[in-house]
C-alpha cells in the first residue's frame, strides 16, 4: 500500500500541515525541517496527490474550452494546439461541445464551467452580450480564437484580407466570372468567417471593377456534401463561372468532385481555390489560403496561462498571417502531383 501524507508526518515528527507546506515549497518552513520532511518522503516513496495540491493552491489547473463542433477539422486542430501548450504547463483541458443552438443555450443557462476552471477558451463563436457577461462573471481569464470581445484575449486571422488574396489570385489569372461557395451569413451559431470571407470576395471584385452577381454565389454550409451541392447549382447556370472561390477546403473538396463528375477539367474549364490549407489539400492539388490553425489554439492557451500567472495583465489581440498556396487547381502551369 502506498504511503500517505500522515505516514510522512509521523516519520518526520511534524504535523501534516508542515509536510504540505514543505512539499509545496512554501517559505514558512525552517530549512532543517523541510530537509527532514523531504528525506521522509523519499524514504516512504511518497507522491503527493496533484488534486490535493491544486486544492491547496486555490486553482483547478484546468482550462475550459467551448467549441461549436468537436468533430470538424478546424476545431479539432485548434484544440490540439491549445492542449499541447496546456499539457506542458501541467494543465488539463475540459471540453464543452455545444453541437447546435439548443446545446449553446443550455450551456449558457447552466454555466457548467463555474468553479471548475481557471480560464476559458472560446473557439470561433461570436458571443452575444449576455453570453460574454456570463463568462466574465466567472472572474477567470477569457480568450477567443477566431474573433474578439471587449476584455478578452483574442487570437485570429484576417479572414477578409485572406479572401481578397484568394480572389485576387483568380483575377490575376484572367478570370472575370468568379463564383463563391460559402457559409450562411445568418448562421444561428454566430460564426464570423462566412461573412468576413464573403466581404473579401466582394472587395476583390469591386477593386477589379468586376460587377457583383448574386447568381454566382451558393451556400455550402462548410461541409463536403454542401460544397458539392453548391457547385452543382453553379454548374447548372446558363453561363457557369470560370473560377470559384470556396470559403473552406472541405467545401472545396465537394466542389472538385462535382466538377469532375460533370467531365470538366480543373483548372482548364473551372479553377478552384479554397481556404485553410487542410491536411489533405496538397494531396488533392488544391490551391488555398493557408491559416495557422494549431498555432491559434497554442497562442490562445499561452495567453490564458500568462493571464492566470499575472491577473493584472491587460487583454491583448494577436492577428496571425495567412499565406496564398498556389497548386494545380487554379494554375495549369503548376505541375500536378
Amino acid at each position: 500500500m502506498s504511503a500517505s501524507i500522515e505516514d510522512v508526518a509521523t516519520l518526520a515528527g511534524v504535523s501534516i500541515a508542515t509536510v504540505s507546506r514543505s512539499l509545496r515549497g512554501l517559505p514558512d518552513v525552517a530549512p532543517t525541517t523541510r530537509a527532514r520532511v523531504l528525506a521522509a518522503a523519499r524514504t516512504l516513496d511518497y507522491v503527493a496527490s496533484p488534486f490535493a495540491a491544486r486544492l491547496a493552491s486555490g486553482r483547478t489547473a484546468t482550462i475550459g474550452a467551448i467549441v461549436p463542433f468537436v468533430n470538424r477539422w478546424f476545431f479539432g486542430e485548434v484544440i490540439a494546439g491549445a492542449e499541447g501548450i496546456l499539457r506542458e504547463a501541467d494543465y488539463d483541458l475540459l471540453l464543452y461541445n455545444l453541437d447546435d443552438v439548443a446545446g449553446r443555450e443550455r450551456f449558457f443557462a447552466r454555466m457548467p464551467v463555474r468553479k471548475r476552471v481557471d480560464g476559458v477558451l472560446v473557439i470561433s463563436m461570436l458571443l452575444a452580450d449576455e453570453e460574454l457577461a456570463a463568462l466574465k462573471a466567472l472572474n477567470v481569464p477569457l480568450a477567443l480564437v477566431g474573433n474578439g470581445a471587449p476584455g478578452a484575449h483574442s487570437v485570429h486571422i484576417d479572414d477578409t484580407a485572406g479572401a481578397r488574396v484568394a480572389v485576387d489570385h483568380l483575377i490575376g489569372l484572367g478570370h472575370r466570372r468568379i463564383g463563391l461557395i460559402g457559409g450562411r451569413m445568418d448562421d444561428p451559431m454566430r460564426f464570423t468567417a462566412a461573412g468576413d470571407r464573403h466581404q473579401g470576395y466582394l472587395e476583390a471584385l469591386d477593386a477589379a471593377a468586376i460587377p457583383r452577381n448574386p447568381d454566382l454565389e451558393a451556400i455550402g454550409y462548410f461541409t463536403f456534401d454542401g460544397g458539392e451541392e453548391a457547385m452543382k447549382s453553379l454548374l447548372a447556370l446558363p453561363e457557369r463561372p470560370t473560377a470559384v472561390f470556396v470559403e473552406s477546403d472541405e467545401m472545396a473538396y465537394g466542389a472538385l468532385r462535382a466538377i469532375r463528375r460533370e467531365g470538366l477539367r480543373i483548372p482548364q474549364d473551372i479553377a478552384v481555390i479554397g481556404f485553410d490549407d487542410h491536411v489533405t489539400a496538397e494531396l488533392l492539388d488544391l490551391s488555398t489560403v493557408r491559416q495557422p490553425v494549431q498555432e491559434q489554439g497554442a497562442k490562445a492557451a499561452r495567453a490564458l496561462l500568462d493571464a492566470i500567472a499575472d491577473p493584472s495583465a491587460q487583454p491583448r489581440e494577436l492577428v496571425l498571417p495567412t499565406e496564398l498556396i498556389v497548386r494545380n487547381s487554379t494554375d495549369p502551369s503548376v505541375p500536378p502531383l
